[in-house]
């Protein structure tokens, strides 16, 4: 392990972040590709929007524990391949349906066989010294932003030019490229005593739902996930609204998207920085009250300049609440437990994806295109609320 996990890196580095661009590059346009599939009747394309985000979410949270279990017995790299290599033939598939409810199916699909991110960031840890960890999965996240924040522009060139069965095309071809380098290049050593943490699952479980500072920060979690996610079905909707005779939709879309994700990775190592020095609980309450603001006045914007500023700032305050939550969770996690409590962060976070898709879509056939902000504002609002009544408790 010692000769390679550099390598390893940088090979997982590129892979992940030529994976991230291509899931990046279809996503954010599935509103649009809904209305494509002749669904037209009124509060339909937001109701479809939010399932296929959250059906995605809900077999992804299923299948994460049976796929961890699987990377112990049979190895990390392994997972990877079958994430990208299957995400591949999915998402590749996605780009000939003929109807809504076989790119339902897909995306249901889609959420048991990928997760990308979590099978690349196991294996980094796996393959990398303990005294070299954290650096190495900072650079993977890294990665991961810097890819999120491309691939939306590169997206949305592709379904301008090509159509939006174009766009899966490319994600399919992207993600057998990032395949084909983990399983050529990178070289995992196997350990025998592999997965052996010397306390059963269960008894991880029942210590773990014990800790009340690991459960506070699965409250947070949840909730500010949950708003974050309400609005990501709407967002290329609303984006139509404020420019309906825009040529170039999707590619203002892939900017507004692009923007808020190069913002939260800025964000993610400024606030982290911040933390260190004023303290993670202050840190973690101001920029969860950052994105309340930033979501409740996105409510009013009346032009895409203001859109773009708000998602930007949002974005920022965003990168920095999940770094400071990832921070928490670390420093709540007593020794030895820090496997199943990651585990059950991961699966909160599969909940939060599951509601917020469906509660923003409902909240947005119902009422308006508008109200979903509104709605993540309220919640990210009731999140620093929690935070602050709690600190004042402690003092």
């Amino acid at each position: 392990m010692q000769l390679n996990w550099r390598r390893n890196l940088y090979v997982i580095w590129i892979a992940e972040f030529i994976s991230v661009v291509g899931f990046s590059s279809a996503m954010p346009f599935l509103p649009y590709y809904v209305q494509s599939l002749d669904v037209t009747a009124p509060g339909q394309v937001e109701l479809w929007s939010g399932l296929l985000h959250s059906m995605h979410a809900v077999t992804m949270g299923i299948m994460a524990p049976v796929w961890g279990s699987l990377a112990d017995r049979l190895g990390h790299k392994l997972m990877v391949e079958r994430a990208m290599l299957g995400g591949a033939l999915l998402l590749g598939s996605m780009a000939f349906v003929t109807n809504v409810q076989q790119l339902l199916f897909l995306r249901t699909v889609q959420g048991a066989v990928t997760g990308t991110v979590v099978a690349c960031t196991t294996l980094v840890a796996a393959s990398t010294p303990q005294q070299q960890r954290a650096s190495a999965l900072g650079a993977l996240q890294m990665g991961i932003y810097l890819g999120a924040s491309f691939g939306p522009t590169l997206g949305g060139f592709v379904a301008d030019v090509w159509g939006y069965r174009g766009s899966f095309l490319i994600t399919g071809m992207l993600l057998v490229v990032g395949g084909v380098l983990v399983a050529t290049m990178v070289r995992e050593a196997h350990s025998e005593s592999q997965g052996d943490d010397g306390h059963s699952f269960a008894e991880g479980i029942r210590v773990v739902l014990r800790l009340p500072d690991v459960l506070s920060v699965f409250g947070v979690r949840l909730l500010v996930r949950s708003a974050y996610r309400a609005v990501t079905p709407i967002l290329p909707l609303f984006v139509q609204v404020l420019v309906p005779a825009q040529d170039r939709l999707s590619s203002l879309v892939g900017v507004v998207t692009s923007a808020s994700m190069a913002a939260s990775a800025v964000g993610a190592v400024v606030v982290g920085r911040i933390g260190d020095r004023l303290g993670l609980r202050r840190v973690l309450t101001a920029s969860i009250a950052g994105c309340a603001v930033c979501y409740l006045l996105q409510t009013a914007v009346g032009n895409i300049q203001q859109l773009l500023l708000l998602r930007a700032l949002a974005g920022f305050a965003m990168g920095g609440t999940l770094t400071a939550l990832s921070s928490a969770l670390s420093a709540a996690a007593p020794e030895g437990y820090q496997g199943t409590v990651f585990g059950l962060g991961s699966s909160v976070v599969s909940v939060a994806d599951a509601i917020g898709p469906m509660l923003g879509g409902a909240i947005a056939a119902s009422w308006g295109l508008r109200m979903p902000f509104m709605a993540a504002g309220l919640g990210f609002a009731v999140a620093a609320g929690i935070l602050m009544v709690g600190r004042s408790n402690r003092e």
